[in-house]
């Protein structure tokens, strides 16, 4: 009698000198941006709402919230400011979009791996799509 049963394959942890090295699917990598993402808008959450008071509070502030964006403020300059307006523009809209991917699966039911990996790699599309367009925008291309 002969053994015809396919020898199955071993997975392990990989090592931290294999991370640069591993190949992780769509599915994964917003997994792990959409933590980044919150990290982000966690850290990042007294610059926002000083920018939400600066920009409300009255014409004289909104107009000095504004000169940030051209002179930029104490010896920043106006780009690194605006690199940082938008790398918050992108953890917002990635956050938000794999929010919506989340709760799209979670009430559909849509656990297949292909739709995993479908509605992964549309809700990096459009989330770095969005986030181009309005970092064009930040920067004045338009």
């Amino acid at each position: 009698m002969t053994d015809t049963t396919k020898a199955r394959p071993v997975y392990r942890n990989i090592h931290v000198t294999q991370i640069l090295s591993y190949r992780l699917p769509p599915a994964g990598v917003v997994s792990i941006l959409h933590r980044i993402s919150g990290m982000l808008l966690f850290v990042l959450l007294p610059f926002v709402v000083w920018m939400f008071d600066a920009s409300l509070s009255s014409e004289i502030s909104y107009d000095g919230f504004t000169n940030i964006f051209v002179a930029g403020v104490a010896g920043t300059p106006a780009w690194f400011v605006k690199l940082v307006v938008l790398g918050l523009t992108w953890g917002y809209l990635h956050h938000f979009c794999a929010g919506v991917r989340h709760l799209w699966m979670d009430a559909t039911h849509s656990v297949s791996k292909q739709q995993g990996h479908s509605s992964a790699v549309v809700t990096l599309a459009i989330s770095l799509a969005l986030t181009a367009l309005l970092g064009a925008k930040l920067f004045g291309l338009y």
